[in-house]
């Protein structure tokens, strides 16, 4: 069986380098793992939302977002071998803003310190707070006999939540590629930032650069992290044939594509594609736009 989540977490450190983490409790899927603080994302709410709740939470700190850090996918089976969960999560660097540090025995989390840099190679981390503090990546043990996954929440009827990374996407002359929502899709005819849904299992940039290929024919290489925005639709009206409560989770990317060719799309028909196109910015600006495309170039304009 397949399961996908979202979470959120908050990269702190204080004055003396130290960078706070929590560990898991027994109630957890894995106890005694230590990761940075955060947690799932409900849905229809913002990850930055999300993560402040569960900063508060798991640490009794009130924090605040300064800038997205890194968005990092992986793939767990936590001793199930018949279920793969696959999590995106969104890693925002944080700063306290007041409460009291305390820990949490009640929850997942039944522990949570102030961790110099000395002492990280002697915990167990989670994969991703490994691969985020700079620190060898381990597997996890194995879940102990018996134990039991906890459920994930479970969505409002008719509901989906989806992930899905977006490209600016642009060429040495400055141009900005865009494409055109397919008829049927939320948005149709309006211009969008290429990209798209992860497949189960894929990092974002990795499902970026196929959706790019797939979308416009064009072969890029990410270049810096923009931001993660999120829409909620609760009545989006889609392929699927009737209304749809759908959560989107997008990240949004700099790409460039060094030889560009003309765009064309490349993906079976039927898709959510209709043209891609190379625009001059100014051009491109006087287009109907979806949200993620203007803000997109509103990005480059700076």
């Amino acid at each position: 069986m397949r399961r996908r989540r979202i979470g959120a977490y908050g990269l702190c450190r204080d004055d003396e380098g130290r960078v706070l983490l929590t560990r898991s409790s027994k109630t957890a899927d894995i106890a005694g793992i230590w990761q940075v603080p955060g947690g799932g994302v409900g849905h229809g709410e913002h990850p930055a939302t999300a993560l402040v709740r569960e900063f508060a939470e798991e640490t009794g700190l009130r924090v605040e977002v300064v800038e997205v850090s890194a968005v990092l996918s992986d793939l767990s089976r936590l001793g199930k071998p018949d279920e793969d969960v696959h999590t995106d999560r969104v890693i925002y660097r944080v700063r306290p803003t007041g409460g009291t540090l305390r820990s949490d025995p009640d929850g997942t989390t039944d522990l949570v310190a102030w961790v110099p840099p000395e002492e990280l190679p002697r915990l167990p981390l989670m994969p991703f707070t490994a691969e985020l503090l700079g620190q060898p990546v381990t597997p996890l043990p194995e879940a102990p006999p018996g134990a039991v996954r906890r459920p994930l929440p479970p969505l409002p009827p008719n509901a989906g939540q989806r992930f899905a990374a977006y490209g600016l996407v642009t060429d040495p002359a400055g141009r900005v590629l865009l494409s055109l929502i397919a008829p049927r899709y939320p948005g149709a005819g309006r211009w969008h930032l290429p990209g798209g849904g992860t497949d189960h299992g894929e990092q974002p940039a990795t499902g970026l650069l196929r959706e790019l290929m797939e979308e416009a024919g064009q072969l890029g290489r990410v270049t810096d992290l923009i931001d993660v925005t999120h829409l909620h639709s609760p009545a989006a009206s889609g392929p699927e044939g009737r209304p749809m409560n759908w959560h989107s989770v997008r990240v949004i990317y700099r790409v460039e594509v060094d030889v560009p060719t003309e765009a064309r799309v490349t993906e079976a028909p039927g898709g959510s594609t209709a043209e891609a196109a190379w625009f001059p910015v100014a051009e491109a600006a006087r287009l109907p736009l979806t949200d993620v495309a203007a803000l997109g170039l509103e990005r480059l304009g700076r």
